[in-house]
């Protein structure tokens, strides 16, 4: 987990927001990450938008930017054996409940990508298509993105015949190749089919 960047308090009519969203549900491998961001009125970054719709640099270009002039930010993340434990929609909104607590600041409004939320003792909103209209939603999938990112690539360190640095542990015909031809590894999601289905042909 990232620690948050403290920051004065932000001053504005409408309090302090934070924008929190998550990346790798999909996969078959490795870590779901969440992350909280809460933007600077006085510092706004240009060219926020759902990270799915920039490219890797310019992900990577607006990561820094949030870092540097955000408020508040933190970085979270639930394991492949949370996710195989408690399903993955639990361990997103689980990853999502450790980004909001380890900010710096303590927001008045948590706003959520989506429709689902986290038990948490502040207000939430949940916002359907929210990386792509709140800027700090958006900063949030782009710093949630380029982290779990990061993360694929030092999996790929360890295990380079699946390819992790190619496909970050999605179910491309590359990857499910690899699997089949290599097994899972422990960064492998047990409860997913394609993974289970290969650890029940083998036991």
């Amino acid at each position: 987990m990232s620690a948050s960047r403290p920051t004065a308090m932000p001053v504005s009519a409408s309090g302090i927001i934070c924008g929190v969203d998550e990346a790798g549900r999909g996969p078959l491998a490795g870590p779901v990450y969440a992350a909280a961001v809460i933007l600077d009125p006085a510092r706004p970054v240009a060219g926020l938008r759902d990270s799915k719709r920039l490219s890797a640099g310019q992900r990577d270009r607006l990561a820094a930017m949030v870092r540097q002039q955000a408020l508040a930010w933190a970085v979270a993340s639930a394991s492949p054996a949370e996710i195989d434990a408690i399903d993955i929609l639990q361990a997103s909104l689980l990853a999502m409940r450790r980004a909001v607590l380890a900010l710096a600041r303590v927001p008045e409004l948590v706003r959520i990508d989506g429709k689902h939320a986290p038990v948490l003792e502040l207000p939430v909103e949940t916002v359907i298509g929210g990386d792509d209209s709140d800027p700090a939603i958006a900063a949030a999938s782009i710093l949630a993105k380029t982290s779990r990112d990061a993360h694929m690539l030092r999996i790929h360190a360890a295990h380079p015949g699946y390819g992790f640095d190619r496909h970050k542990g999605y179910p491309t015909a590359v990857h499910l190749d690899c699997l089949a031809r290599l097994g899972p590894c422990e960064h492998h999601r047990r409860s997913f089919a394609p993974v289970r289905r290969l650890i029940d042909r083998a036991s």
